[in-house]
């Protein structure tokens, strides 16, 4: 079980404060959660189970491709955007 000293600097950690009643809460709640967690790694995991019901995800991708939109899209943007400079849209400079 946790002792009281480490209760208050993991609330300390946590940036957090406790009067002395949640201190004495905290250390049974916490100190069973920690049980718990020991209870976990006894645990004996057969070779085979270990990825049972668990999905085996890979990399999915594809590959780039360019596709040109055609020239009635891109008249359909250049028809919205607000300054336009030699057939190109002019924004303010970033630097």
């Amino acid at each position: 079980m946790l002792t009281v000293d480490e209760v208050k600097h993991i609330a300390l950690l946590a940036r957090i404060g406790l009067s002395d009643t949640e201190v004495e809460t905290y250390r049974k709640d916490l100190s069973s959660v920690l049980d718990f967690f020991h209870e976990l790694g006894d645990l004996v995991i057969a070779e085979g189970d270990a990825d049972d019901g668990i999905p085996i995800k890979t990399n999915d991708y594809r590959e780039d491709t360019v596709e040109d939109a055609g020239t009635s899209c891109r008249e359909g943007i250049m028809n919205i955007v607000p300054v336009k400079k030699d057939g190109f849209v002019k924004v303010r400079s970033v630097f």
